[in-house]
């Protein structure tokens, strides 16, 4: 374990102008439209400002005006990379509302899809995070093979980013033939990737020097801000949604938490974040091969469609273990066709809030990893 790279001193004792320097929105290492207000002490990072909002699109208020299916494509474009985990909860919301149990072989089909898209993500993640640091190889490697996820994706619902595909009851369309075997091919390709990666990028000793130590995130802070998923996880919280508040059949199978433990650097570091994404892959292979063989391939996925969608006057909170973490919509109905009131739990928003905190003190050069090593996406933290 490696002392902290984070610089302390009193800044009273030091005689020298402070800088404010702009960092994005147009920017690539703020990935999306974000913009850094940073205040500078020569080089060490003194106070980090997110302006959010380029990416605001009124999606919640958009949301009273449109019938309950025609929700779902909005909510599709929140965490653009992650889609198909976006849907899962708000439809799981309606479903309850409505008391309907939809059909097992639609629970293992969404439970195998938003297991291939948080591989997905975490490979988007891994790979750009290596980008900021400089590697570039490793982001070629893993969307090579994201692109074969987002083939399984395509056949099922013609999108390869936005899906409308999990609907209230069922599913949009069944899986093709080869889907089985398609997927276990994936699984494969998935885990002889990782091995390069691990080699190529994530133990590599340049890679390590820069990210170790950095941006340290203690457990009780992760808290104190809400964080969730691998953020979190990160710190050494053992919390996952999908463990200690089961829906769908993830109680069927057989997965661990992964956490950091301060590996090469100090637990919550930047590496922490991004080796617990690199693990959880491992931990989604397994899901999905266990998905895989128990799968019945007989039965109608749209047979419990409802031919209206009107929930009775209520309200639900439901929530999943999205990629970036806990993903919730708080539903309101008034007892017609169209919602009084949503309102989404972002989880790249919550997570995002903590940047200041963990920021301060640092080289400005490693803002630019801090900020990638927490995963955000802008269409998630606007709405």
């Amino acid at each position: 374990m490696g002392e902290t790279k984070k610089v302390e001193f009193e800044y009273s004792q030091i005689d020298s102008e402070r800088m404010r320097l702009n960092v994005g929105p147009q920017h690539p290492s703020t990935h999306g439209v974000l913009r850094l207000e940073v205040e500078l002490d020569g080089e060490i990072v003194t106070e980090v400002i997110p302006h959010i909002g380029y990416l605001h699109r009124c999606f919640e208020k958009h949301c009273e005006k449109m019938t309950y299916p025609q929700v779902i494509p909005y909510i599709d474009r929140m965490d653009y990379i992650c889609a198909m985990n976006n849907e899962w909860p708000y439809v799981m919301g309606i479903e309850k509302l409505m008391g309907i149990e939809v059909p097992e072989k639609v629970e293992y089909i969404r439970v195998i899809f938003a297991e291939l898209n948080r591989i997905a993500n975490h490979q988007i993640a891994i790979a750009t995070f290596g980008l900021d640091a400089g590697a570039f190889t490793p982001f070629l490697y893993l969307f090579r093979d994201r692109e074969f996820i987002l083939s399984i994706f395509e056949k099922a619902s013609g999108g390869r980013l936005l899906y409308n595909y999990y609907w209230v009851g069922g599913l949009a369309a069944d899986v093709h033939k080869e889907f089985k075997e398609d997927v276990l091919s994936i699984v494969k390709q998935v885990r002889e990737t990782n091995k390069e990666i691990a080699d190529l990028l994530l133990y590599n000793k340049i890679f390590i020097e820069r990210v170790a130590n950095v941006g340290i995130l203690p457990a009780d802070v992760a808290i104190s801000y809400g964080c969730s998923g691998p953020v979190a996880r990160g710190s050494g919280l053992a919390f996952d949604l999908r463990k200690d508040a089961p829906y769908s059949i993830y109680d069927r199978f057989d997965f661990d938490v992964v956490t950091g433990h301060g590996e090469v650097g100090t637990v919550g570091d930047c590496f922490d974040r991004n080796i617990v994404r690199f693990h959880e892959m491992e931990q989604s292979c397994r899901i999905i091969e266990q998905a895989i063989e128990q799968m019945p391939m007989d039965g109608d996925v749209r047979e419990k469609l409802p031919k209206k969608i009107r929930p009775p006057k209520g309200e639900i909170y439901t929530k999943a273990e999205n990629p970036k973490g806990e993903l919730g919509f708080y539903i309101v109905s008034n007892g017609t066709d169209k919602p009084e009131r949503i309102k989404s739990r972002g989880t790249s928003f919550v997570n995002l809030s903590v940047l200041p905190e963990i920021s301060k003190g640092y080289l400005f050069a490693d803002l630019i990893m801090i900020l990638g090593s927490v995963d955000i996406v802008l269409g998630e933290v606007d709405r």
